[in-house]
Parts: C-alpha cells; structure tokens; sequence
C-alpha cells in the first residue's frame, strides 16, 4: 500500500543540501479559562495588544481562543523557543486565568457565555467579527472553540531547483505549485498516521455533547468524562469540524487552477439552509452572506495550499499571483504533554513526513477518491487503536494491517532522517523516527492511549495540567524575545488599529456591498 520511493529516496541522498533551510512556522489556539476550568468570560487583555493587528498574539473565534503565531524559521528548536516566551509572556499577563491545555473545549455552561472575537470599529474588524457570526449561526459557538495545532511548511528554493530543474521561484512557480499538490494528494492518502501517533482527544466533557446528535457507542466514566475506548481525535471526527454543505463541493487537488476555481465557486454559490437563516434579524447581521463559503478561510480541510496575501488579496488571489508557497497541516490536536500545545518530536515527524510525501508519486484523485480518504481516516480517528485495525487506500477495498503500513512508512522516513541529520550533524530526527515507530507495535504508546489512561485516573484533570502549565511558565524567563520586543509589538499593534479605524472612507453597510461586488 506504501508507494516505492527507492529511487527518490536515493535521489536525496545523493543531494542531502538541497533540504537546507526548511521553513515553519507554528500557530496554536488556546481557549482561557478560570481556575475551575470554566470558559473565561473576559475580554482579550488589552496588554496583550491589538487582536486585529499583534504579529504574534491574536485570537481565533472567541474572545477567549487565543492564538499565537510564530514567524517563519529555518530551526525547529528557535521555533518552538519564540513559541514558549510567548505561552511565558501572555501567561503572566493574564492574571488568575489560565490556558486550556486540551483541544476539546472546557465546560462551557452555555454558548451564551462565548463572545465574538471583537476586533475594534474599523470595518476590517467588524468584518472578521461578522465572519464569526455567521460561523456561529451556521455550525454553533461550541464547536468553533475546538483548539488545534497548524504547522506551515515550505521546502527551500534548492530542493525544488535540485528535483524540478528550474531555474528560480518566479519561473518556476507552476512547477512548485504542481509538486506541493503532489504533498497534499500524499496527505490525503497517508495523513491518517498523524492522528494515530499524535491525536490527543480520546475522550470530552460530556457537556460538548449537549444538543449533538451522535451514534457513537460513547462509554463514561463516573465524572462525566465521555470517551472511546480505541479513539485518537475526536476533534478531527463529526463531532469536530463538519460541514454537510461543503462535503460535496467536489473540490480537488490536481492542478491549481481547478482547486481555485472550487473555491471560488464555493464562495458565490447560494444555499439553501443558510438562505432560510437570512442576512439579518432585527437589524443585525446574522453573517456575511448566505453562499456555502462566506469567505474562503471557511473551507475545512485537514491541509491548504497558502501563499502570504497583499492587502486586499483573498487566499486563491494570492495563488493565481505567484503559485503556491507553502502548506499549512491542520490536522494536529494539541499535545497536552507539554505547555506549548506541540513539541520538537511532533515538528520533526512532520518535516520527515512532508518531505516523504513531496517525494512519493500521488496520482491524481477525483472528489470520490478524497472522499474516501474520509474513511480511512474516520477508521483511525474512532477505532484507531483497535487490535487488529486495517487500512486501505483510496477507494480501494484492499485492506492491510494499519500495523504493516505504519512500519512500511517508517522504513522510508528513517532514511530521509539520516539525510537531515547528516546536515545538522546529530541524530535528533533518527531517534524521532525509532521512538515514534514503536506505537504501531504498542498503540499504548501513543498520544490518546496515554492521555486517556491519565484522565481516566485524575478527576479535573484539565484544571490540574492547566495550573501546573501556568506555574511553570510565569516561573521561566524569556529565552528569545525581550519584554522590550513584547511591549513594542503591544503598543505598535494598537498604533495600527487606531490608524484603520481613522481611515475607513466608507460606513461598514457601504464596505459590505463593495466587497460582495467584487
């Protein structure tokens, strides 16, 4: 079921260079809450900065999702250092509350307590608040305070030179484009090993379940903890990010102008069940129209292409520009082992796992074949750890042992390890690869297996892991920023709001129809 890629892997080791200066860049959501574990009510601290304009602080659905964003670097270690002194700093900022250390949401005693993400009165800002509305009225607020992990990823110029032949990015931007397409069609295909190794959301309060709808033989224990007994993510299954109107979209990843032109279509084209909910009620905006995209970020996927956007720029502008740039992995729950949601073994697993699929040929998959995927990856995300589980392929109906396959998989990422660590001088990407390995011959060893042993036997144990997390941060000094470099950034960023909101020309009705013109 693993494709051959001897002969590409033999290609990088004869051009171990061309894999110098990979870039990352992480970003983490994280819901605050009260010593109890209870969602935080509170507005996002105004120390903390501007959510609108902070390169590095902002918030993602709700005032109380928190997201940290961390600049491209070509080091794992630095990365994940800038990643800390941020958890650091905004730990000490924010007084008696703490950060959740799960992906699935805390108890949340109702969806009444959970506000709009509010970003100022500019109309960009009413904008994204409104975006927020409409992701509210269409899906709930519940289930958009899941947290997870994103890890943007782009290859360097001289690996693309070395295996494409172009001459530069300009040039060879389509080639690009059509070679990270290539690593999406691979994620579809074999991403089912991220959550079996790192899906950490076995189990969730029984409040998320209130007013869901779900067969899933559910088992509980005595403290209204709600759990799977074979589970990886429960974030990435129905419960999680769904979305009936968008299953069918039948967008695909083959050529980049046809994956545009889905997603496009998807933000023009009318429907039904959010036209019934309308435009507005009582003369407030209910969301930003009722096409089955209000905006392109709505679109789920467990991976997107992505280039930097220009003001002004939507997503696939941005791709029509100058191609694709980098890849943006969605499909990470939030590492509870560790205060900063994801750590140096997860990022370096994903490098080797990237790589793999940039190097493996993906034949080209129609709509029915991506939908397919879903199967395979609903088998690990429900029952992943379930003795003797299969795996398939495609639509294929031949299965094999999820066992086989994982080692399979393993066999070749060892060999692109002993390239990276060739460069770095040190076998840190060999021993991820030996340690991680072993979870396929004892599931106890992987990220649900060990958290849902460990909620099983610490009641609360949510509050207690977000309290230890805290007490460590506030007690650690900055590694890589200053607090120097933290207050300039707080201070600039409200600088920039203000100047948005003094230059808006027109009234935010008027923005609107501007935009829905376009």
């Amino acid at each position: 079921m693993i494709p051959d890629v001897s002969q590409a892997l033999s290609w990088l080791e004869a051009h171990p260079h061309s894999l110098k200066g990979i870039g990352r860049g992480i970003e983490r959501e994280t819901l605050r809450v009260n010593p109890n574990g209870a969602l935080a009510t509170t507005g996002h601290p105004e120390s903390l900065g501007s959510a609108l304009t902070h390169d590095l602080i902002t918030t993602d659905f709700a005032e109380a999702l928190l997201e940290f964003i961390t600049p491209v670097d070509d080091s794992v270690e630095h990365s994940l250092q800038i990643l800390r002194d941020i958890h650091r700093h905004v730990a000490k900022e924010l007084g008696d509350e703490r950060m959740w250390p799960f992906s699935m949401p805390c108890f949340i005693d109702s969806p009444a307590d959970i506000e709009l993400a509010q970003y100022g009165t500019s109309n960009i800002g009413k904008l994204k608040t409104l975006y927020r509305q409409g992701l509210k009225s269409r899906y709930g607020a519940v289930m958009q305070t899941i947290s997870g992990i994103h890890y943007n990823f782009s290859l360097p110029i001289e690996f693309w030179q070395a295996r494409l032949g172009i001459k530069d990015a300009e040039s060879g931007k389509d080639a690009i484009s059509a070679a990270y397409l290539n690593v999406i069609r691979n994620y579809y295909r074999f991403g089912w090993v991220i959550p079996y190794l790192f899906g950490a959301s076995p189990a969730i309060c029984s409040s998320f379940l209130k007013g869901h709808e779900t067969n899933l033989p559910f088992e509980y224990t005595k403290n209204g903890l709600c759990y799977l007994p074979y589970a990886t993510s429960l974030r990435l299954s129905d419960l999680g990010y769904t979305s009936k109107s968008q299953s069918n979209l039948g967008i695909t990843f083959n050529d980049l102008d046809t994956y545009i032109a889905g997603v496009k279509r998807a933000t023009r084209t009318p429907w039904e069940e959010y036209a019934a909910i309308g435009l507005k009620k009582d003369g407030e905006y209910l969301q930003l129209n009722t096409n089955v995209l209000q905006i392109e970020n709505e679109l789920y996927a467990p991976i997107r292409p992505k280039r930097v956007t220009k003001s002004g720029e939507t997503p696939s502008d941005a791709l029509l520009r100058s191609g694709i740039q980098y890849i943006e992995v969605r499909s990470l729950d939030i590492n509870p082992f560790t205060p900063i949601g994801i750590d140096a073994s997860q990022a370096r697993f994903l490098d080797l796992f990237l790589i793999w699929c940039a190097l493996a040929d993906a034949p080209e998959m129609n709509s029915e074949e991506i939908l397919c995927t879903r199967q395979n990856w609903n088998r690990v995300i429900l029952e992943g750890r379930k003795p003797g589980q299969t795996i398939g392929i495609g639509c294929d109906d031949v299965r094999e042992p999820l066992e086989k396959a994982g080692k399979s998989l393993f066999a070749d990422l060892r060999r692109v390890a002993e390239v990276l660590d060739t460069q770095n001088g040190n076998k840190e990407y060999q021993d991820v690869s030996d340690e991680l390995v072993a979870a396929f011959d004892n599931p106890e060893l992987t990220y649900s297996a060990r958290i849902l042993k460990a909620m099983k036997a610490e009641s609360n144990l949510g509050v207690k892991l977000a309290e230890k997390y805290r007490q460590m941060l506030i007690e650690e000094p900055l590694e890589v920023l200053s607090e120097q470099q933290l207050d300039n950034e707080r201070d600039a960023s409200w600088e920039r709001q203000r100047t948005l909101e003094a230059n808006d020309k027109l009234s935010f009705d008027e923005y609107l129809a501007a935009l829905a013109a376009k």
